[in-house]
């Protein structure tokens, strides 16, 4: 078997150091959004959710107890676990020193998402935890490593890029005929600093980078199974397509988790490595390694049978633990880019001479003038849900007309924080445009974007305001949930 795979030692150490830096990102992100967001005080309160969910639905050590000060020591404790991890310092003790720091970082994890709602509600969440749990099996540097974790891995992979590319052709025409980057780097959930160039590039290449992302995403993941340099060559193809990815756009660590991945289709021998004689595996781990190959193949059936069903599920959980689940990105395309504008004012009559100031987001669009900038694989969680808003709104752009049917609790709740001045809330913005002092309305307005033109130097956007989204609101005239 390792003739037809190669050596793994040099890309266990890599896929370990890699996933350790995702997790560094993951719980340093905690750490600083989540209290705001769904503390005790937060826009979606853990506790509420708790009372209504049961254990064995959403596996999490806070069904135990929550608060915002553990919340931060579980955080802590994973950023310190994620550095050990990082710098290898897992390497120098006993088997089960390796492992239990790995489980440990998915327990902690896991505990995390499944308690975050809305707000952990995406795919790379699933895939941060399925990796780690299957990076727990990959033995500490001193041993010879197993093909067992690494073939688990490299499955994911080929779900990962499949699932992609199918959910692609089966949902939304523009992927068929080639035409969904004509609008994908304006639209996107947040632009980086080069979106706006690859949304300038002529059509043509346009549509030739969306049949490369199909040829890669379809015909390639078949390959991650070959013997090497096949496997090798697969595994180059997506390195490539994902680094193309992380300079187009902001995706939190979807790309940078599958470049990692991305890392298992290769060999030492692949890499020019050597690979060092190392000790072998004793029994008991070898008896644990065979445990976890029939686990996954068992837990491998649904989702082979959703990547070919004609109602393909995409970034699904099969279970509460989140292993060996469904992914996929970017079924549809918006065609339009939509944002709202949440603004304040301190005059105590409205009328159509108010100023409103407007409070600017730290990754989404805003103001103008502001470049996008570099956020991934750093997560901004408040301002990827605000950009879900507007795909519920209905508009007829040339008269001005929204159809909203609702807003969202959280949303409320952020406006109502807002009025409040909360600090918590307030941190996870970029500007505050009253200081730390209390608004007496805030309202929210409803623009389209687009890129702006390139020779108009110092914008970056052009907006148009076409309607209101959520009418001015006090702390005396709370919004309607």
């Amino acid at each position: 078997m390792e003739s037809y795979f190669g050596d793994v030692v040099w890309v266990r150490l890599l896929l370990q150091r890699g996933l350790a830096a995702i997790y560094l990102f993951a719980f340093a992100g905690a750490f600083n959004q989540f209290p705001a967001l769904l503390g005790e005080r937060g826009l979606l309160p853990v506790a509420s959710y708790l009372a209504r969910i049961g254990f064995l639905e959403a596996p999490s050590l806070f069904h135990l107890h929550y608060s915002d000060r553990l919340l931060r020591a579980v955080a802590g404790l994973g950023i310190a676990l994620s550095l050990a991890a990082l710098l290898g310092l897992c390497d120098a003790g006993p088997i089960w020193l390796s492992i239990a720091v790995w489980l440990l970082l998915y327990v902690l994890y896991l505990s995390i998402v499944n308690v975050g709602q809305t707000f952990y509600g995406f795919g790379w969440e699933s895939m941060l935890l399925e990796a780690g749990f299957f990076a727990a099996f990959l033995g500490p540097g001193w041993i010879s490593p197993s093909l067992v974790p690494i073939l688990a891995l490299r499955w994911m992979l080929f779900r990962v890029e499949l699932g992609a590319g199918l959910i692609k052709l089966r949902h939304d025409r523009c992927w068929r005929d080639l035409t969904c980057l004509y609008y994908h780097h304006e639209t996107q959930p947040m632009p980086g600093p080069l979106s706006a160039h690859f949304h300038a590039l002529p059509q043509i290449a346009q549509r030739a980078s969306v049949a490369f992302s199909h040829f890669v995403q379809i015909a390639v993941p078949f390959g991650l199974f070959a013997p090497q340099p096949v496997a090798a060559i697969a595994g180059g193809f997506i390195v490539v397509h994902q680094l193309a990815l992380i300079v187009s756009g902001n995706y939190s660590w979807l790309n940078w988790l599958t470049v990692i991945l991305g890392i298992t289709a290769f060999s030492d021998q692949t890499l020019a490595l050597g690979s060092p004689a190392l000790a072998p595996r004793p029994l008991a781990f070898e008896t644990a390694l065979g445990a976890l190959a029939g686990a996954t193949a068992l837990l491998s059936i649904q989702p082979a049978r959703n990547l070919f069903s004609k109602h393909q599920k995409m970034n699904y959980s099969w279970n509460p633990l989140h292993l060996v689940g469904s992914y996929g990105a970017f079924g549809s395309v918006t065609r339009r880019r939509y944002e709202i504008a949440v603004e304040g004012t301190d005059a105590e009559v409205l009328s159509a001479a108010t100023e409103w100031r407007e409070y600017e987001f730290k990754g989404k669009p805003g103001d103008v003038r502001r470049r996008p900038r570099q956020w991934a694989p750093y997560h901004l969680r408040l301002d990827w849900l605000m950009w879900f808003l507007p795909l519920s709104v209905g508009v007829i752009e040339d008269r001005g007309q929204l159809s909203i049917l609702g807003h969202e609790r959280w949303f409320v709740r952020f406006v109502e924080k807002l009025l409040e001045a909360d600090p918590a809330t307030l941190a996870l913005l970029r500007s505050d445009p009253f200081l730390g002092e209390r608004p007496r309305f805030v309202r929210a307005s409803f623009y389209r974007y687009r890129f702006a033109d390139r020779r108009t130097r110092g914008v970056f956007w052009e907006r148009t305001r076409v309607g209101e989204y959520l009418s001015p609101h006090s702390l005396s005239r709370p919004a309607r949930r």
